[in-house]
C-alpha cells in the first residue's frame, strides 16, 4: 500500500464520497484508473452495502476490469463516520479500496486485510491514528510481528 494511496482525516458526508476518497487513493497509488471509482460505487448501487464487512469498516471494490493496472489497496480514515446503509456495521470510519487483476489476487489481499483488522483493539487504534505515517508504521509493525 503506497503512501500515495493513503489518507487520514478525510471529509466525506456520504458513502459515495467515502468510496470516492478510497478510489482517489487507488488512482494516486498507480493501482487503477479513475474509471474504477465509478465501478466501485456502481457495485454498491447494484448489490447494496455488503462491502461494510465489520463494524466501522468498508472494503470498497469491484470486479477485476481494464481499469485495474495492478493489484493493490488504498486506506482512508474518515474525519467523521459515514452511514453506508448497513444495519449491522454502520457507521463506517475506515474505507479500504481494493483492486485486483484477477480473482486469486483478490482473495490473497482480502485474507491479509482480514487478519489485520480482525483484532478490535488493533482496528480501533488504526482508525484513530492521526497521520498516514502512523498508520503505515502500525501496519508494518503488525506485518513484522505476524511473520
Amino acid at each position: 500500500m503506497p503512501a500515495e494511496a493513503m489518507a487520514v482525516g478525510v471529509q466525506a458526508s456520504t458513502w459515495q464520497e467515502a468510496i470516492e476518497a478510497a478510489g482517489k487513493g487507488l488512482v494516486a497509488g498507480g493501482i487503477t484508473t479513475s474509471d474504477y471509482i465509478d465501478e466501485m460505487i456502481q457495485t454498491v448501487n447494484t448489490l447494496g452495502p455488503y462491502i461494510v464487512i465489520s463494524p466501522g469498516f468498508a472494503l470498497a471494490h469491484s470486479r477485476p476490469s481494464p481499469s485495474v493496472q495492478t493489484t493493490g489497496l488504498s486506506w482512508v480514515t474518515l474525519a467523521e463516520p459515514v452511514e453506508f446503509g448497513s444495519k449491522r456495521n454502520d457507521p463506517v470510519k475506515v474505507v479500504v479500496g481494493l483492486a485486483a487483476l484477477d480473482h486469486d489476487a483478490h482473495i490473497v489481499a482480502m485474507s491479509q486485510l482480514a487478519r489485520l483488522i480482525a483484532d478490535k483493539s488493533r482496528f480501533a487504534q488504526l482508525s484513530s491514528l492521526p497521520s498516514v505515517e502512523a498508520v503505515r508504521e502500525a501496519i508494518e509493525s503488525y506485518e513484522r510481528n505476524a511473520q
